[in-house]
């Protein structure tokens, strides 16, 4: 077969689902392909993802950013993890926290020696053991890579960040390899008779703009993978009901924390991000049991520091895209698929997309099993991502409301039943291919809401109960030390990335 390279890319929409993928394709391809971005000031930005998980630092990385850099320009904080508030008992509290727990003994994984050690009176909290829980608990910060001379890991963190200035950073270096940036609107897609490819995108003006792939990151409006080539939707909302958000930016205000808040509410949940110039607070909500006004007012007395404007109100269906690429086009970003933010994993989702689609990248041909693979993998990271969300809502024990007992109650998915089961039956967490959360992510969650096993793996009992103290002593010990040694969040920020103050504004 000839070689066909793809010569021009068409990105529709901008935001940072568009702009992380022209600026990828144009650190990987340089000017061997020639890439074009539509976007109108006229339409409005999502704008709710501003908190990410670790991973955003392979895309800064390959893009070759500056950490301090970007930190400045996107006004953004530190996140060690996420804080769930009264997700499984009101005024009780747990943390997901990026990073190790503890330290595994040869093959056997360190929870199992925490839970012998509970199973014979031991009263130590499984965050005790995370150096990240710690430090995020007495709100303090540091670039670190190991604790001491040991073999307990280091800082594991990300960032939270304004989503619209990180999507004029991408933009500024995109620009600057050559994508191409066109301001307007899409009014109309036009199909190849022969095979129902997409040949070109009109604009309001009748420019007609071609190309051999086209990218859709039009948000929910889905302009090409769904309103021209008719891909349907998965709808997830019989498993997450959530469908409606209301978010305000207030002031910020001290300590600026570092991780995010997630606190349960009667039809839903609240978020509170703290960003160096502002914090983001945001209420996710199901409008079968809550109104938009009631969700509004909750939102409004719960803020920290006086609203910067008023609240705005985002509707949506969890779910996915039937086909993620489809023909001759990719779905990036919200048009193909919405997962409610509980746990950052909007921008992650952006980000992983478009890497997929770099190791996939077709010519001309498009190869079916190109296409089939791509699908088949994206297909399979959002259905364990929903798996881990529904989990904070099915387990959760908020007897009485409503909503909650209806949660507790709902039946999910034969994959997430499986989980639940071994680790209650044998303590047993097992991560599938390439599945996003690790073992540790499940295993505080699980914890975090109440999930207990009933048994532990029989090799922890390797140890005799001095040497077992003393291994759980030793660690606890290491990672106090580290975390006092830590400068607080607040201060880690003004010393090495602060924002100046017109940026952002």
């Amino acid at each position: 077969m000839a070689n066909a390279p793809i010569k021009q890319v068409v990105i529709v929409g901008g935001g940072t689902a568009g702009w992380m993928s022209a600026a990828v394709l144009a650190r990987a391809f340089g000017p061997n392909l020639r890439i074009c971005l539509i976007e109108s000031e006229a339409i409005g930005r999502i704008g709710v993802g501003e908190a990410t998980i670790p991973q955003i630092h392979n895309i800064n990385r390959f893009l070759g950013f500056d950490e301090d850099d970007f930190i400045r320009h996107t006004q953004a904080s530190f996140k060690l993890g996420i804080q769930f508030d009264g997700w499984n008992q009101k005024g009780e509290s747990y943390l997901h926290a990026f990073g190790d727990l503890g330290m595994p003994l040869g093959l056997t994984p360190f929870h199992h020696y925490w839970l012998r050690a509970r199973a014979n009176g031991g009263d130590t909290a499984l965050w005790d053991y995370s150096l990240n829980a710690q430090a995020a608990m007495q709100n303090r910060f540091a670039r670190l890579d190991h604790v001491g001379q040991s073999r307990l890991g280091g800082i594991k963190y990300a960032f939270h960040f304004d989503a619209n200035l990180y999507a004029i950073y991408l933009r500024n270096w995109a620009t600057t390899q050559g994508v191409e940036r066109i301001e307007g609107k899409v009014v109309d897609v036009q199909l190849r008779g022969k095979d129902g490819f997409i040949q070109s995108v009109k604009m309001e003006d009748g420019t007609q703009i071609a190309g051999d792939l086209f990218i859709d990151c039009s948000g929910f409006r889905a302009l090409l993978i769904e309103g021209a080539l008719g891909v349907g939707y998965v709808d997830w909302s019989h498993w997450l009901p959530c469908d409606r958000a209301q978010a305000v930016p207030c002031q910020r205000t001290s300590p600026m924390r570092p991780y995010t808040q997630s606190m349960a509410r009667p039809a839903g949940w609240q978020w509170r991000i703290p960003l160096q110039h502002r914090t983001g607070n945001g209420h996710v909500y199901c409008s079968d049991h809550m109104s938009d006004d009631e969700a509004a007012s909750i939102l409004m007395q719960a803020l920290e520091g006086e609203a910067l404007d008023d609240p705005r109100l985002v509707k949506f269906t969890t779910g996915r895209r039937e086909k993620f690429w489809h023909k001759n086009c990719v779905a990036i970003g919200l048009s193909s698929g919405f997962m409610e933010p509980l746990e950052s994993t909007s921008i992650h989702l952006f980000q992983s997309s478009v890497s997929r689609l770099l190791a996939m990248f077709p010519d001309q041909h498009f190869d079916p099993g190109l296409i089939d693979e791509y699908n088949r993998q994206t297909v399979f990271e959002f259905e364990r991502i929903r798996d881990f969300i529904i989990l904070h809502y099915a387990a959760n024990g908020r007897k009485g409301e409503a909503f909650w007992d209806a949660c507790r109650h709902m039946d999910i998915p034969d994959t997430l039943t499986r989980k639940i089961d071994l680790f209650r039956q044998s303590g047993r967490i097992f991560r599938e291919h390439e599945e996003l959360f690790t073992e540790t992510g499940w295993l505080q969650v699980l914890i975090g809401q109440g999930v207990l096993p009933t048994a532990y793996h029989h090799l922890a009992d390797g140890l005799s109960e001095e040497d077992l103290a003393e291994f759980l002593g030793n660690l606890n010990t290491l990672i106090t030390r580290a975390v006092d040694e830590m400068p607080d969040h607040e201060s880690f920020i003004a010393r090495q990335c602060t924002a100046p103050n017109n940026f952002g504004q």
